[in-house]
């Protein structure tokens, strides 16, 4: 895969995808969006790829922001489509994708770049990066998804302080706000995540699609969360992953998935 603003790579059931924009902070335009995903979309086709870690090029940014001079002159609805088209391209993609994506956030993660964080299954951060919404600093609001995933993140009031003072909050703080599960040096940040990617992929990879699909029914409009729990467990039982997984454990030994 030739990208120019990203960097891909695979290796042992890890796919990794690098923004590649370091003179920009690896801000996000809306071509680098595009091939975000494309690259989520072909590693997710790929049957070998078990685990999706995103993170930036560099030590300063994962991803600074937007490239605000893309869209500082649009309409309004120009803007409503760049937020719309943004949302159901990229971050409602990765949120909703069967493949487990893991942010690895290496430094500043702020306004889209938090929003790309909070659209990942899960976070780690290293111990200099720095998260917020600063959108309301420029007049506008977070557009990719930054108004309903933070709340839920760390609830109703703590998004509604950060997002109103356009603050950065630390590692730390995001730690203990559940914004991201783990804080680990910068320079350990990758092996760390990927450490956790290997014990992702001892499991059944079909149960972790089904799984990423429950958790994520609680929080859409019309669905019934444990409904689609109930519909999803009951699916598995006819897997070839559910027969080995349950088989290896009568068996006292360690399961061999094949996805199915």
């Amino acid at each position: 895969m030739n990208f120019k603003n990203i960097l891909v790579t695979t290796e042992n059931g890890i796919g990794q995808i690098t923004i590649n924009r370091p003179t920009k902070l690896n801000a996000l335009n809306t071509e680098t969006i595009q091939e975000l995903h494309d690259a989520f979309k072909t590693l997710e086709l790929d049957s070998n790829t078990k685990v999706i870690i995103i993170t930036g090029q560099g030590e300063k940014a994962f991803v600074a922001g937007a490239d605000i001079a893309e869209f500082a002159n649009f309409s309004v609805e120009e803007g409503a489509q760049l937020a719309a088209q943004g949302q159901e391209l990229l971050f409602d993609y990765i949120e909703n994708l069967g493949t487990p994506v893991i942010g690895a956030i290496n430094g500043f993660a702020l306004g889209g770049g938090l929003e790309l964080a909070m659209a990942c299954h899960f976070r780690v951060a290293s111990e200099n990066a720095k998260l917020g919404l600063p959108e309301v600093s420029l007049g506008v609001i977070p557009g990719y998804g930054g108004t309903q995933r933070l709340p839920q993140l760390i609830g109703k009031g703590r998004a509604m302080e950060l997002i109103m003072t356009a603050g950065m909050i630390d590692a730390q703080t995001a730690l203990n706000y559940g914004l991201v599960n783990h804080i680990v040096p910068q320079l350990e940040l990758l092996e760390f995540v990927k450490s956790i990617s290997i014990k992702i992929i001892k499991n059944s990879p079909m149960a972790i699609s089904k799984a990423i699909k429950a958790i994520n029914s609680n929080f859409k409009d019309g669905e019934n969360g444990f409904k689609t729990e109930i519909k999803n467990f009951g699916k598995c039982f006819g897997t070839d992953d559910f027969k080995e997984g349950t088989t290896a454990f009568l068996e006292k030994r360690k399961p061999v998935f094949s996805g199915n």
